[in-house]
């Protein structure tokens, strides 16, 4: 992997404001603002202020964006009775029509001018991003579907595909620069300080990780912890975590009460000691797979939102996870299945930690905050940094 996000912020000199736009909610879930925060706590930590625009859907993490000492701009409530104004597959994911929320964030950005404006954000594109040229140098946008055109400078994509150099063509301007593959991973200081620490994962599964996201809304992780109550495994602990969203967070909190050696976790903040520790893991795609993949944990992976299906199957292509299929067509028969399977072939375990960590073997060569912060540097080169520097089969 190319330098950390904290090793080339070191570096920054010039002090920056940089605004973020994403949201969360129950159907949105959490990893688009979890993801800006990482990439928010670099940048502050080497004094550039950093702003969020944000609107108040249900399930919501403003307060934890404030609590985490930000800068918030809220948005009003979605507009239950509001045409959406766009043919985006993700239109009804703002709430409000483009233009209602580009003229939204223009006010509530105006007294500011930004060096950067970032957008994590389905439901939004070109239209709204030129809207919002005025408000901001530079924008990024940071997406996963390649199903819209952008109006941005650079483009950041941390996941891994098949066709990943392709995915873009004609939807970017001819001056973006774009940022594609798992080298380019988001990921907090701890869990780069984990991976320095990581001991040897010898396929003998003795801990359990099970996460499967923000909010989790086919509750997976109720059926898990039915199968490990059939399995009844004396030697195996048992790590649960549920995050800020999940309306399941009672009930599944009585439920590992009452299993022993389970241990309950809400909002964990040592995610990563949770990953490393673990001997197995399950959980859904998204965010949290490529840090479980970052260190290399074996895990037994679902899709749980139709965005993550794609990258899910190509990397399970690659052998770095256990592919178990769509969430909600999923039992607890299948995941007991999926478990004994795994915890009675250690060699195949082992398998799986190896293909997960070659994706991180060999350095991109630049990161994503060099290329911020040296822009200039780059713009000229219209450069497509992806896999192909990577070990990565293109």
């Amino acid at each position: 992997m190319g330098l950390s996000v904290m090793q080339v912020l070191s570096d920054l000199t010039n002090f920056m404001r940089i605004a973020f736009r994403t949201d969360a909610s129950s159907q949105i879930g959490t990893g688009h603002v979890m993801r800006c925060l990482t990439l928010a706590d670099a940048l502050r930590e080497q004094g550039a202020e950093c702003h969020f625009v944000c609107r108040e859907h249900e399930g919501h993490l403003m307060d934890h964006i404030s609590s985490r000492g930000y800068e918030l701009h809220a948005l009003p409530r979605p507009d239950a009775n509001g045409s959406f104004e766009s043919d985006l597959a993700h239109a009804s994911w703002l709430g409000v029509g483009w233009k209602s929320d580009a003229d939204q964030t223009r006010q509530a950005l105006s007294s500011e001018t930004f060096d950067w404006l970032i957008v994590d954000h389905y439901a939004l594109d070109h239209c709204w991003e030129s809207v919002l040229r005025s408000s901001c140098k530079r924008i990024m946008v940071i997406d996963d579907l390649a199903d819209r055109r952008h109006n941005c400078d650079l483009l950041l994509d941390q996941n891994y595909y098949s066709n990943l150099n392709q995915r873009y063509q004609d939807l970017l301007p001819d001056h973006c620069i774009s940022l594609l593959g798992p080298s380019f991973l988001l990921l907090r200081q701890e869990f780069y300080l984990a991976k320095h620490d990581l001991g040897v994962r010898d396929g003998i599964i003795n801990n359990v990780l099970v996460f499967f996201g923000g909010n989790d809304p086919t509750n997976q992780t109720e059926k898990v912890l039915k199968a490990f109550e059939k399995l009844q495994l004396p030697n195996v602990s048992i790590d649960v975590v549920v995050g800020h969203t999940n309306f399941n967070r009672e009930l599944i909190n009585a439920k590992c009460d009452q299993l022993p050696n389970t241990r309950y976790f809400y909002n964990a903040a040592n995610m990563a000691e949770l990953v490393a520790n673990a001997d197995l893991g399950i959980g859904a795609g998204g965010s949290a797979m490529w840090e479980r993949c970052y260190l290399g944990l074996p895990t037994i992976t679902v899709v749980s939102a139709q965005n993550q299906l794609r990258t899910t199957k190509d990397v399970a292509s690659l052998g770095a996870i256990e592919y178990l299929g769509l969430a909600d067509l999923l039992g607890t028969g299948d995941y007991m299945q999926a478990i004994v399977n795994l915890i009675y072939d250690q060699q195949r375990v082992i398998r799986i930690t190896n293909a997960a960590l070659d994706m991180f073997k060999k350095e991109s060569g630049v990161s994503v905050v060099d290329v911020m912060l040296n822009f200039d540097s780059y713009s000229y080169q219209k450069t497509c940094f992806s896999n192909q520097q990577s070990n990565l089969p293109a």
